[in-house]
């Protein structure tokens, strides 16, 4: 196979030819990526005046290829150029200099572009993902749903009997894949409990590009008139999980994606579901309650409605990925009201309350689906002056 390609709308006579370079094009990059190079993308934009060349390098393009022809495609019906090549030698995954190409604190936030990830970055990240969920990146989704609740992969394996489950027993975050074409099934992964964990997966999880995440959790609710199995939809988050505060300023609001939310809204309303709207606190200590005094005044300066460990940490790390996000949680206890998760009474709310939790999110993202095939609009989660691959905000 030639290890260089070029293309240019004007050479294609034809929608059918456009779709076969586009493939062909993803095959290449594949081809130098298992000879052991990293391909380079280069893309010529004739409609962007002040940033017309955007390039970069690419590893295991086999992961996400539903992704690069969805993008590659969107840039040639504009009229782009794109150029495939190899760029350099693939380090090995125990190169000690693989490293020096992925660290953060060399990003600059407001401004980067097209390639998100270096190479070396996702060679890690899909490396260490297949070791935390025992499952492959390639069967991934584009929908990914986090849990830290068996009661949820139960449900979901019920729901979809034929998905794709765990190579091995005893996995730290074990994923399960209901896989559809173009990767557009959803992706359940149960992070376990706590910031860190849900740090660590969206790490390595936003290489992948997904369409959108959502958690899937149970929270303390925080309201007089809240009961057990009420809903709470974020709109906010106060951040007090402290994983990210050295990486991502605390004054940078963070909220979570309206079009999901609008969704999720929507489908709570069909069932007649009771929630309520509001911040989420979330906190990296389990048992806040030892320093209540001192939590509940920062409770109740955020106006918050609910507390957990991993939502905030979620919605954050989707803001710093650009992925589109949102947190539909349900009240499994009320710590401030005297209705504290004590073992008989959770398990009676754990049932009520797991099957209809799986399907109120599962039936707004088909709605997703349905209404933005291509992707939800992310303009929320762009710097103004940060163009992506191409679609309906690009500059």
């Amino acid at each position: 196979m030639d290890k260089r390609f070029e293309f240019h709308k004007d050479d294609i006579d034809s929608q059918a030819a456009l779709e076969n370079n586009i493939e062909q094009a993803c095959d290449l990059m594949e081809s130098i990526y298992n000879e052991g190079e990293y391909p380079k993308v280069l893309v010529k934009r004739s409609w962007s005046k002040h940033n017309p060349i955007i390039t970069g390098e690419i590893a295991k393009p086999t992961a996400y290829r539903w992704y690069l022809l969805r993008e590659l495609r969107k840039l040639a019906e504009k009229g782009a150029e794109i150029k495939i090549l190899p760029s350099r030698e693939r380090l090995a995954m125990n190169d000690p200099q693989l490293l020096d190409n992925t660290d953060e604190d060399d990003w600059d936030i407001t401004q980067k572009k097209l390639f998100l990830f270096s190479p070396e970055r996702i060679d890690i990240s899909l490396n260490r993902l297949e070791h935390y969920t025992g499952t492959k990146p390639e069967d991934f989704q584009r929908y990914i749903l986090f849990t830290n609740y068996d009661m949820h992969v139960e449900v979901f394996k019920e729901r979809y009997p034929d998905c794709v489950q765990p190579a091995r027993e005893g996995v730290q975050m074990p994923a399960f894949h209901h896989k559809l074409s173009e990767n557009k099934g959803v992706t359940l992964i149960n992070i376990g409990v706590g910031p860190s964990n849900a740090k660590t997966i969206t790490d390595h999880v936003a290489v992948l590009r997904p369409d959108a995440m959502v958690m899937v959790g149970h929270c303390g609710g925080l309201r007089n008139h809240q009961e057990i199995g009420d809903f709470v939809l974020a709109t906010g988050f106060m951040r007090d999980d402290g994983v990210l505060d050295n990486i991502l300023p605390l004054n940078i609001p963070i909220t979570p994606n309206y079009l999901l939310n609008v969704y999720l809204k929507e489908t709570l309303d069909k069932y007649r579901r009771s929630h309520r709207m509001g911040t989420i606190y979330t906190t990296g200590n389990r048992n806040w309650e030892f320093i209540k005094r001192r939590t509940v005044e920062k409770i109740h300066m955020s106006r918050s409605v609910a507390i957990d460990m991993e939502s905030a940490t979620v919605a954050t790390n989707g803001y710093r990925y650009r992925i589109p996000n949102a947190t539909l949680l349900c009240v499994s206890d009320k710590p401030l009201h005297g209705k504290p998760k004590l073992s008989d009474e959770a398990q009676d709310f754990y049932e009520d309350s797991k099957q209809m939790h799986l399907e109120i999110v599962i039936e707004a993202l088909d709605m997703c689906k349905d209404n933005y095939p291509e992707g939800l609009p992310n303009a929320s989660i762009r710097a103004m002056n940060e163009p992506l691959m191409g679609g309906p905000d690009e500059e």
